[in-house]
């Protein structure tokens, strides 16, 4: 008993060590973030905008506070700096949690073909002309719902009699992904005038049309699939045990398989959907936070949480300050070289 609940006390110190260090990190690089732009607001004014819209008072109406400083901070670069806070979120949870059902450290939300659904479901919305559709969400809209459907194919694929191989799901994953991204590919060669929109959301931008609305398009879904990935996280401790002997301990595996893969898939569809494709973030980010605060799913997931908030923060703010680059760009030139570390050290160990 005493044993248990001093293993139990362990990972609440270690879950709130861990979550205090992240978040002031992550309130430090969005203050950051807010302040970089072309624009040069002093501090203390953005602060102060800040504060007057969260309290609900009047912006102050001196020179300090022009129309023009309003729109900057609140308008545009707040609601974009919270949107790849989380955005990185989610990709960053849902990796972890496919890591660990998967049993294969090179698994990210990508692979499960979730993001070459929303490719093509974006690219068709912008040969077809949807964008002012659904009040300017057709793009996003119909990502969305082409995520989910590549979710479901690849999840019918994968399941034979009443059961779903991890093994098979990720194989259906990677097919599903190059045959929906051989669409794509046909769909951009009609694109003609619009095929830069399609590469650009490809690559991946914070700089949505509307950027308060949405970060409440995506609110939802971060908040009920994070909560829903948490809660499973003792049960992905289990798992990670093996199959069969998580389903010798009690754990009810196929229940289990289906709820992480909804979920991760929902939340990697949000994300996909409101800022376009920013690989690596779910791949490079569980295993930076596995190596610093270790392996248990109840202290991982929450900090690997914060970290890709952290990170994709961090890599819009370099975008931006490079002139308006992808942020896909910014995550793949850090993710692929450790992306090679993560496959040269795999090798390694398996010829030991």
């Amino acid at each position: 008993m005493w044993d248990k609940a001093n293993l139990k006390t362990g990972v609440v110190r270690r879950v709130s060590g861990g979550v205090i260090l992240l978040l002031v990190l992550l309130m430090l690089v969005m203050a950051f973030s807010i302040l970089v732009g072309t624009e040069r607001i002093p501090p203390g004014t953005a602060a102060r905008i800040i504060g007057a819209h969260v309290t609900g008072r009047a912006v102050p109406s001196d020179s300090q506070f022009s129309d023009t400083y309003d729109t900057i901070i609140w308008d545009i670069r707040v609601p974009r700096v919270l949107l790849a806070a989380i955005v990185g979120m989610l990709l960053a949870s849902a990796g972890a949690a496919l890591q660990g059902l998967l049993l294969n450290p090179l698994a990210d939300p990508y692979t499960v073909g979730v993001s070459s659904g929303a490719a093509l479901g974006a690219a068709i919305a912008v040969v077809l002309g949807l964008s002012g559709w659904l009040y300017g969400f057709g793009v996003p809209a119909v990502a969305f719902v082409f995520a989910c459907g590549a979710m479901l194919a690849v999840y019918s694929l994968s399941r034979f009699g009443g059961r779903v191989s991890i093994h098979s799901f990720l194989l259906a994953g990677i097919v599903v992904g190059a045959f929906l991204w051989a669409l794509l590919t046909f769909v951009m060669t009609l694109a003609r005038q619009d095929l830069a929109t399609i590469i650009r959301w490809l690559l991946g931008s914070f700089d949505a049309p509307y950027p308060w609305a949405y970060v409440v398009m995506t609110l939802p879904f971060a908040a009920f699939g994070l909560a829903v990935i948490y809660a499973l996280a003792r049960d992905l401790n289990v798992f990670s045990l093996g199959e069969e002997t998580a389903r010798h301990l009690g754990i009810e595996t196929e229940g289990l398989k289906a709820v992480v893969i909804v979920a991760t898939s929902l939340i990697t569809a949000a994300a996909v959907s409101a800022s376009g494709i920013i690989g690596f973030v779910g791949l490079i980010v569980p295993h930076m936070a596995r190596r610093i605060f270790g392996a248990d799913h109840r202290v991982l997931l929450p900090t690997a949480a914060i970290a890709g908030a952290i990170l994709t923060v961090l890599a819009d703010t370099a975008a931006r300050s490079l002139g308006e680059l992808p942020v896909g760009v910014i995550t793949a030139m850090l993710g692929a070289p450790f992306f090679l570390y993560l496959l040269r050290r795999s090798q390694s160990l398996a010829s030991r």
